[in-house]
């Protein structure tokens, strides 16, 4: 792993550390996890680490916490409804959510390109570097307090999930619900194509059930495209009656 920090990004991420109530043990994963690609590939000459390793990471553990969670907690939800509000709850538009809260973007390492595009704000960026904040607290400080900040940020929106306040709509939860009363057919999506540099990339999704294309999506990440497409499968399937 190789980062640029000098005084100042010591300070910043000084303030990041006080926002979120957790303390790096080794400050180098905080900017790791804080770094985008888009700022790598313009500074390819210092050959800096992104984040999307730690997002990989995160995202697990992000998982495992809520499973726990909800397990524990509402010891009467059978399987199906226990996995809608685990989805419900990790989704890309939730995460994003969170990170806003904590005003995240201010502290990321973005690419002059991002920058003036707005990527400080765009959901798949913010969630992404939410799930790698969660990975590198994670391997500072292990799982309890990866726990803890999860638990912080989150039970909030479990809560609202379960009493019916969603602030977040998960198109592919829908969309399953739904085919599954009417087939049993395995729904897929495929991305069909990419556009754009690795740090600026836009995808292209499919959502497939039994051969036939349901719905196509696009997004910043394959996350978002894949909502963008059940969406579109939904409006459809409205229209037409489908299914």
């Amino acid at each position: 792993m190789r980062y640029v920090i000098n005084a100042e990004r010591i300070n910043i991420l000084s303030e990041i550390q006080t926002k979120i109530g957790y303390k790096f043990r080794n400050i180098e994963l905080l900017n790791w996890a804080l770094t985008h690609s888009s700022y790598a590939n313009e500074h390819k000459r210092f050959k800096i680490t992104y984040n999307e390793r730690l997002e990989f990471l995160g995202d697990s553990v992000l998982g495992l916490i809520v499973s726990d969670y909800i397990f524990t907690k509402y010891s009467n939800y059978p399987e199906g409804d226990l996995t809608k509000l685990r989805a419900t709850v990790v989704c890309e538009p939730s995460l994003s959510y969170v990170a806003k809260q904590i005003d995240l973007g201010k502290y990321m390492l973005l690419g002059k390109g991002e920058e003036v595009t707005g990527g400080r704000e765009r959901v798949s960026i913010l969630a992404d570097a939410f799930e790698a904040l969660i990975g590198s607290i994670y391997i500072d400080g292990k799982f309890n307090n990866a726990k803890k900040f999860v638990l912080k940020y989150m039970t909030g929106i479990i809560e609202n999930a379960v009493n019916g306040r969603e602030l977040f709509i998960d198109y592919k939860t829908q969309l399953q619900e739904l085919l599954q009363k009417k087939t049993k057919s395995k729904i897929e999506y495929k991305v069909v194509s990419e556009e754009g540099p690795d740090h600026n990339k836009v995808f292209f999704t499919e959502v497939v059930v039994k051969g036939n294309i349901l719905g196509k999506g696009f997004g910043r990440s394959k996350k978002e495209a894949e909502q963008n497409a059940a969406k579109k499968a939904l409006e459809r399937m409205e229209v037409e009656n489908e299914y």
